[in-house]
Formats: structure tokens, sequence, C-alpha cells
């Protein structure tokens, strides 16, 4: 009986927060009484289900468990992008914003319950232990993957620096499945790649982290020492596969081929949400024509790039359709209690396109291959997620692309496409192989 009145008192509680939190936030004023008492109902609802929950579940369940569950499953019922983050998770996610944790080295998917590596990173653990691209890995420390979540499988392979973990490793034309010993290290994700082809500037970039900015200007700078800066015939920026991540990057990474102008707006709820964004520094590439190769795979701050590039026709966008996720993410800190993802915005383009569940129109469109079978990583597109933030205005939605990209120069249609029309070998009337003045 006593355990019954205490129950009942915490979700009295838990109850009466929430009615507090709906005051402070304005759901609660006179003008509103009907809506605000399903409000109030709805809340008691909730407790009603939860102390049913604690008292009747075949099994002791975990008060903590339930009211993140219940949280997250509030987040998710918004949008695909919007969710609680628990302390650890917080704090993964910053050290992943940073490009630097103690871990293996590995770009890791989840297929049929097991762990599925992508690609190892170079001059990590698992590199060096010989892990290669389609790997599946079915055991960490002995103990089955099967079960767990992506996120639980991560965590388990990461650590602290100078500690072991053994994983069992199935690989196609080896019958037996083996073990592989690493030792943890320092992994820094170097968020940008670069090369010259012959007098051509060459920059990949993996993800938008706080390093890649400066990693960028690093490049730029280092591909104009190797090929003369008079000498370089233009830039190729492959952002092909970059699911994005931080706008402050995203607008440096602008910046660095934009003079002056907007780079990005964000508009919100509110009329007074709206925030713009212009281009800070000035062009490190002197005018010479640049090249942004997207697809699929191209989301979130890589579309902003390419469609501020786009707007101020200081590069040909080149590839197939980007992923079209258009939506802000704001993090809120909880304190102890971890951190809110709420989508806040939408984003536009400087000339007012919202690309949201819509994705960036190539300027010339190149696909890779047509035989379905080499297209073997596949994008959806955010039109495609259940439950995705709409269009705006009701506009028409278009699911993205292919994001397949051999691993071979020599068969990367969309990549020597643009080297030949940097090196005047083909022609084409979208390729602009001048600058134009950014647009203030």
């Amino acid at each position: 009986m006593n355990k019954s009145v205490i129950a009942g008192f915490a979700v009295g509680t838990i109850v009466s927060a929430l009615t507090v939190f709906a005051f402070q936030s304005g759901t609660f004023d006179g003008s509103a009484h009907a809506a605000n008492s399903d409000t109030y109902r709805q809340l008691n609802l909730f407790g009603d289900v939860f102390e049913r929950v604690r008292a009747d579940y075949v099994e002791p369940t975990d008060d903590a468990k339930l009211i993140e569950a219940a949280i997250n499953g509030m987040l998710t019922s918004l949008d695909p992008h919007s969710s609680y983050m628990n302390p650890k998770n917080f704090r993964d996610m910053q050290v992943q914003t940073r490009g630097e944790f103690g871990g293996l080295g590995i770009e890791v998917t989840m297929e049929n319950g097991v762990v599925k590596v992508v690609t190892p990173i170079d001059d990590t653990p698992a590199s060096r232990a010989g892990l290669r691209p389609n790997d599946y890995i079915t055991h960490i420390d002995g103990k089955p993957i099967l079960g767990l979540t992506l996120s639980d499988a991560v965590d388990k392979m990461r650590g602290p620096v100078n500690t072991s973990v053994t994983l069992t490793v199935v690989r196609k034309g080896v019958e037996e499945p083996f073990d592989v010993k690493l030792t943890r290290d320092i992994i820094t994700i170097k968020s940008v790649k670069y090369h010259r082809e012959g007098d051509i500037a060459y920059v990949r970039i993996t993800s938008f982290n706080e390093q890649t900015g400066e990693l960028l200007e690093d490049a730029i700078r280092a591909l104009q020492k190797q090929i003369g800066a008079a000498k370089v015939k233009g830039y190729i920026l492959d952002l092909r596969n970059n699911p994005g991540g931080l706008l402050d990057q995203a607008i440096v990474v602008s910046s660095d081929f934009i003079s002056q102008g907007e780079i990005v707006s964000t508009r919100g709820r509110h009329s007074d949400d709206t925030q713009r964004y212009n281009a800070r520094g000035g062009d490190l590439t002197n005018g010479k024509p640049v090249i942004v190769l997207i697809n699929g795979g191209s989301a979130s701050a890589s579309e902003i790039v390419a469609g501020a590039l786009q707007d101020h026709r200081r590069a040909t966008i080149l590839g197939t359709r980007s992923f079209g996720k258009g939506s802000v993410q704001t993090i809120i800190p909880l304190g102890s209690d971890g951190a809110l993802r709420l989508t806040t915005a939408r984003y536009y383009t400087p000339s007012g396109h919202s690309i949201q569940a819509k994705g960036i129109e190539p300027d010339i469109q190149v696909e890779q291959s047509g035989d379905q079978k080499k297209k073997k990583l596949l994008i959806t597109g955010e039109a495609e997620l259940p439950g995705h933030l709409a269009a705006e205005d009701g506009a028409k939605e278009v699911a993205g692309s292919d994001s397949f990209v051999p691993a071979d120069k020599k068969d990367d249609k969309q990549l020597l496409y643009a080297i030949d029309l940097l090196n005047g070998v083909r022609k084409d009337a979208a390729f602009k192989a001048t600058s134009t003045a950014s647009a203030n």
C-alpha cells in the first residue's frame, strides 16, 4: 500500500512538473481554456499510463528509462531529426563534432543485425590490422552483436587509449570467421582530404566538424604551393556522401570561395527567429573555376555549401540530386540530464529557396552507372523518410538519388567529367569557366 502511495506521488510530481512547464511556455492562458483543459487531461493520461506500467508490467521497470523512452517518442513523432540525448549520448556527440576520440578508426553501419565496415580510416588501428570495407563484425570480445543497436556496438568498440578489444570478423571469400585484436588509439577524423589532378586542385570534405574550415584552408594553400597558384586550372570540391554537420563550418567553407553576400538564412516558427549569415573573409581560390560534386548522400551542411555556390554562380554543381535535408537542429543542453536535439528552423539558399524534401538540382546531371548491381550504396532522400518535415508551402517533394561512388577513379564518371571540363577536353554550356561576381 505504501509503495503504491509513493509511486502515485512520483507520478503526480511528474505531471505537476509538466503542467508548470506548459504554463511557463505559454500553453495555459485565459484565451485558450478549452485547449488547456485538454492538455491537462493528456498529462494526467500520461501519468496514469506510467503508473500502470510501473505497477503491473511483467518485470520491474526502470523509471528513468521509461521517461527517456517517452521523451524520445514525443520528439521522434515530430520529424526524423529531433531526439533526446541522454548525458552519455550528449558527450559522444560533442566528441564527434570535435573530430577526435579514443577508438579503432572504422566507419560502420548496421546490416542484418551485425556491424558492417564501410571503410577503415587511414593510419588507424583498424587500417593497420587489415580490416576491409564490407567486412562484417559479429562479436566484440567474444560477445555477439546480434540484438545490440549500432550505437551500443560502437560504444563497445570505443574506449580508453591503449586498451585492447577483439573483433570477430566474417569476410566474403574466407570460409571461417576470424578474430582480430586491436589496441585503441586517439582517432582524429580528418574531414578534409586533397590531392592534385595535374594542374587541378581536388578537395574532398567528408563531414563538417570543428576542424573542417581550418583544414580546408590548409588544403587550398598546400595545393596552390604544389601546383603554383597561377597555374591552378580550377578546383573540384567533392561533397558526395557528406552527411553534413556544423552550420558554422558550412559558412566558413562557403566563405573560402565567395567574397561577399549571403551564404544561408534560417527561418523559424516566429518572424523574429530569422537569421542571415554572410560570407566572411575572402575567396581563397582567386576566382578560379570551381566544380562541386554532389549526390544522394550529400545532405544538410553539404547542401548549404552547394546551394550558396550555385546561387552566387560561383561554382558549377555536378552529379545527381542531393538528399534534401533543409532543416536546422538546435542542441539545447538540459544541465546534467543530457540535451535536446530539436528542429527549430528551415534554411534557405541565398536566392530564398528551401531545399527541404527537394534537394539541390545539379547544373550538370551525371549518373555513375545504369547497372543497378553496382549501386551498392543507395540513399532514399529526405522526402522518403517517415515523418519528415514537409516541403514549404506544399511544394512538390522530390526523392533523393543514387549515392554510389566507385572506389577506382577510372570508373568515377562524375569526377572524370569534372576533370575533363577543367582541362578543356569536354564542353558543357552549364559549366561556369569563369567566376561571376558575388551578389550583395
